[in-house]
C-alpha cells in the first residue's frame, strides 16, 4: 500500500513540473494589424487563441500583445474582413495586414424584379434566410419566419394541420378590401386566395426548398409592384444548384408531438349538479333532465397529435449544370380529433450557363399533392356547452326522436358524423432568361415566364339520420361535392443597366413589362345522402388580366449617398375601363452615414438615415374578377 502511495505521488508531481514547463514555454507574441487596402493601423481587431477565451485587442495604432505557445493558432478577426489564422512557431512578432470580406461588402438583397447591394438599399428591406428558420415540423412556410422580423406579424389561425397565418406588415391598410401582403416566389406573383381545399396558399410549397424571406416594408419599396403593393410585399427564393459544387445528398427529418396543456374552465360535473339543484331546486322535471355520467367533452375532442415531416435533396453541378431536386413528405394530426394533412412534394432546380456567362437559364419547377381532412370545428364550442353529465352518446331530443334544436350538439357527433376531405394537386414552375450583352456587358435583358396551376377536388358527407345539420337536410344526409381549376400565368422582360460614372458613382437603371392572366372555374353539387332531394348545383368560370409597365433608377455618389426613384404603370381588368389605368411612383434617400471620414465607430459597417415616399394600391377588393360591375340574385317568391 504504501509503494502504491509513493508512486501516485511521484505521478502527480511530474505531471505538475510538466505543467510548470509547458507555462514556461508561453512567449510574448506582439504585432500590428494593418489594412490591406491603404496600410493605415485597425484599431479593435479580436486576436484569440484558436480553442480557448485567451486573447486580446489592438489599440488605437493596431498593435497589440498576447501571450501563446509554440503551436497555437491566433485568430484575427474583425467586422467586414476576412478571418485569418496563423500558427504561433518560433517567431516573437507577427505583423498581420487584413483584406476586406468581398462576400459581405457585395452582399446582395432581393428587391422587386431585381437584386441590390445591401448596402446601396434606400427602402425599409428585411431578409430571414434558411440559417435562421424557426426549427421542429412546420407544414405553413411563413411559421419558419414568425418573430423574426420586426414590423411584420404573423398570427396563426389555430393550431390544425396547415391552418392559415395572418400577415401583416406594419398593419392594415384598409378597412374593406384585403390585407394580405403580395407574395412572390421565385418572381412569380401568386393569388392571395390560393386554391379550395387547402387552409392555406402557402401550405403547398415544401419549407425545406425555402432559401430566404425579404420582406419589403415601405411604400418607397413595394410601389414597383403597384396595385398589389399597399400592405408590403413578401419575396420568397428558393435554393438552387452552384457551379462546382459536388454532388450532395441531404436528408432532414423531424417528429413532433402537440397536445393542449390548458382547457377552457368549465364546470366540473359534480359542480354542475350543484347547480342545477341551486337553480332548479323545486323543478323535478329539470332535475331528471341530468345524467349519470361525468364526461369531460374537451378532453373527448381533443388528442395528441403526432406530426412527421421527411425531406431528401441532391445538389451539384454536372458540367456546366448546376442542379438540385428534392422530394418531401410530411403527414401532420391535428390536436382536434380528426383533423390531418399528408403532403407530397416534388421540386427540380436547373441553372445552367452558356456563351462565357453571357446567357444565364434557369428553370424551376415543383409540384404538390395534398390530402386533407378537416375536422368540424364545431366540436369546439360544443364541448365548452355540452352537458357534462350525459354521456359520450348522448344526444338532446324532442319526444318525437327529432333534434331538439335548442340543445348544445354533441361535440363527438359533430366530429365523426361529418367528413370533410379535399385534395389538391398543384404545379409552380418558371423559366428565365438572362442575357448580358457582348458589345455593352453593363446592359442585360431578362425574360421570365411562368405557371401556376391547381386542381382541387373535395367532398363533404353526412350520413342519412344524422342530427348534425338535420334542419337543413332534414335527416336525409348531404353529398357535396366540388372541384376547382385555377391558373396563374405571367409573363415579364426587363432590361437592366449596371454602370460607374467616373469612378466615384454607381447608377442602376431598369425598365419593364408583365402580363398576367388569372383564371379559375369550378363547379359545386349539393344533394341529400339518399339521393332524394338535389339542393344546389353551380358552375362558374371567370378571369382577369394585369398590363404593367415599370421602372427603376438606383444611384450612388461616393458609396455613401443614395437615391433610387421607381414608377409602374398598371391596368387591371378588375377596374372599370375608365379607372383602370393606375401611376404608382415612388422616390427615396439615404445616408450611410458609416462611410464619412468623422464616423469612427469601427463595429459598424452601415448607418443609413432614409427618408421614402411612395404610392400604392389594392386591387383584391372581394373574390369578384369584376367588382365594379352590379349582380343581380334571382329568387323565388
Amino acid at each position: 500500500m504504501e509503494k502504491f502511495l509513493v508512486k501516485r505521488l511521484f505521478l502527480l508531481w511530474i505531471l505538475v513540473l510538466m505543467s510548470l514547463i509547458a507555462a514556461g514555454q508561453q512567449v510574448r507574441i506582439t504585432g500590428k494589424v494593418t489594412d490591406a487596402a491603404d496600410g493605415s493601423a485597425m484599431p479593435s481587431v479580436t486576436i484569440v487563441i484558436k480553442g480557448t477565451m485567451a486573447g486580446a485587442t489592438t489599440g488605437t495604432d493596431g498593435a497589440y500583445s498576447v501571450m501563446a505557445s509554440r503551436g497555437d493558432v491566433l485568430v484575427f478577426s474583425f467586422v467586414g474582413y476576412q478571418t485569418q489564422e496563423i500558427t504561433v512557431g518560433s517567431q516573437t512578432v507577427i505583423n498581420v495586414s487584413m483584406g476586406a470580406d468581398v462576400s459581405i461588402l457585395d452582399e446582395v438583397v432581393v428587391i422587386g424584379y431585381g437584386t441590390v447591394r445591401k448596402e446601396d438599399a434606400t427602402g425599409s428591406v428585411q431578409t430571414v434566410t434558411s440559417k435562421f428558420f424557426n426549427p421542429g415540423v412546420i407544414s405553413s412556410p411563413e411559421a419558419m419566419v414568425s418573430g423574426k422580423m420586426a414590423g411584420v406579424q404573423i398570427t396563426s389561425g389555430g393550431g390544425a394541420p396547415g391552418e392559415g397565418s395572418t400577415i401583416r406588415i406594419r398593419g392594415g391598410s384598409s378597412l374593406l378590401a384585403s390585407n394580405d401582403p403580395l407574395i412572390v416566389i421565385d418572381g412569380i406573383a401568386i393569388e392571395t386566395g390560393g386554391p379550395s381545399g387547402v387552409r392555406n396558399p402557402l401550405s403547398t410549397i415544401n419549407s425545406g426548398d425555402i432559401e430566404s424571406f425579404t420582406v419589403l416594408k415601405d411604400a418607397s419599396a413595394t410601389a414597383i409592384y403597384g396595385s398589389r403593393a399597399s400592405n408590403g410585399v413578401i419575396l420568397i427564393t428558393t435554393k438552387k444548384g452552384a457551379v462546382g459544387k459536388p454532388l450532395t445528398v441531404n436528408y432532414s427529418g423531424s417528429f413532433s408531438a402537440s397536445m393542449p396543456i390548458k382547457y377552457v374552465d368549465v364546470f366540473s360535473p359534480q359542480e354542475y349538479r350543484d347547480l342545477i339543484a341551486t337553480r332548479y331546486s323545486g323543478n323535478a322535471a329539470a332535475q331528471a333532465l341530468l345524467g349519470g355520467s361525468s364526461t369531460d367533452w374537451q378532453k373527448e375532442i381533443y388528442q395528441t397529435a403526432i406530426a412527421h415531416d421527411h425531406n431528401v435533396s441532391v445538389t451539384g453541378a454536372y458540367s456546366f449544370l448546376p442542379y438540385r431536386a428534392s422530394f418531401g413528405y410530411t403527414n401532420q394530426d391535428g390536436i382536434l380529433k380528426t383533423d390531418n394533412l399528408s403532403r407530397f412534394t416534388g421540386s427540380v432546380s436547373l441553372n445552367p450557363s452558356f456563351l462565357d456567362d453571357h446567357l444565364k437559364v434557369e428553370l424551376n419547377a415543383r409540384g404538390m399533392l395534398i390530402d386533407n381532412f378537416f375536422a368540424n370545428r364545431g366540436a369546439i364550442g360544443g364541448a365548452i356547452s355540452m352537458d357534462p353529465t350525459q354521456a359520450t352518446d348522448f344526444l338532446w331530443m324532442n319526444p318525437d326522436n327529432t333534434p331538439l334544436f335548442v340543445a348544445p350538439m354533441n361535440p363527438l357527433t359533430q366530429l365523426n358524423d361529418r367528413s370533410d376531405v379535399s385534395t389538391v394537386g398543384r404545379v409552380l414552375g418558371n423559366l428565365s432568361l438572362e442575357y448580358k450583352l457582348h458589345m455593352f456587358p453593363a446592359v442585360k435583358a431578362k425574360l421570365n415566364v411562368g405557371i401556376d396551376r391547381s386542381d382541387s377536388e373535395g367532398a363533404i358527407r353526412i350520413p342519412v339520420g344524422s342530427f348534425l345539420s338535420y334542419d337543413i337536410y332534414q335527416g336525409n344526409g348531404q353529398v357535396r361535392d366540388y372541384t376547382q381549376k385555377k391558373s396563374n400565368s405571367l409573363l415579364d422582360f426587363l432590361v437592366d443597366y449596371n454602370g460607374e460614372i467616373g469612378g466615384h458613382s454607381r447608377i442602376n437603371a431598369m425598365a419593364g413589362y408583365e402580363w398576367q392572366h388569372f383564371y379559375r372555374e369550378g363547379a359545386t353539387i349539393d344533394n341529400s345522402s339518399d339521393g332524394t332531394i338535389s339542393y344546389e348545383d353551380t358552375d362558374y368560370k371567370s378571369e382577369s388580366y394585369l398590363v404593367s409597365f415599370f421602372g427603376r433608377v438606383n444611384y450612388v455618389l461616393l458609396d455613401k449617398y443614395l437615391v433610387t426613384f421607381t414608377l409602374r404603370n398598371d391596368g387591371s381588368s378588375r377596374f372599370s375601363p375608365e379607372a383602370r389605368w393606375g401611376l404608382f411612383p415612388s422616390a427615396a434617400l439615404a445616408w450611410n452615414i458609416a462611410r464619412e471620414d468623422f464616423f469612427n465607430l469601427e463595429p459598424v459597417s452601415i448607418l443609413k438615415l432614409r427618408l421614402g415616399y411612395g404610392v400604392t394600391g389594392q386591387q383584391n377588393l372581394g373574390d369578384n374578377d369584376y367588382p365594379y360591375q352590379p349582380s343581380y340574385t334571382m329568387a323565388e317568391a
